[in-house]
């Protein structure tokens, strides 16, 4: 068993703003398009999935941000099976964050996925869309 089993590429890259409405413009003016909208369940805050070709970026309301260079939160591996790659990250230690798979009601059939942490400290989040 290998993560390329499991792993198709790039879903997204989720990057926590303060201002949705300044962001949206922001990104629209580089190029980007609005492709999916929603509200995250936990928070009611407003979720926007922007995509520039084949990037997509999930912006996110959050208060307490980072405001720093390299603020970025969380990286996502699109996966087709969630339950294999959860299996895979966990049969090799990997699962430092003792996560598990969690649901989303996101796109049209909602998202599974859980997050593990790298050496540095980054969040890599596996996804798979339903």
């Amino acid at each position: 068993m290998r993560m390329t089993d499991y792993a198709l590429g790039l879903q997204h890259i989720g990057i926590p703003v303060a201002d949705m409405a300044e962001s949206l413009i922001f990104y629209t003016e580089l190029g980007f398009d609005v492709v999916h909208s929603t509200e995250d369940p936990d928070t009611s805050g407003v979720v926007n999935f922007i995509r520039l070709g084949d990037l997509t970026i999930e912006l996110y309301e959050k208060d307490a941000l980072a405001m720093c260079t390299g603020a970025v939160d969380h990286i996502a591996i699109n996966v087709s099976n969630i339950d294999g790659a959860f299996d895979f990250v966990c049969s090799r230690g990997l699962n430092n964050t003792q996560d598990e798979i969690h649901f989303l009601p996101y796109w049209n059939n909602g998202i599974k996925y859980f997050t593990i942490e790298g050496p540095s400290g980054e969040r890599i989040e596996f996804s798979q869309y339903l």
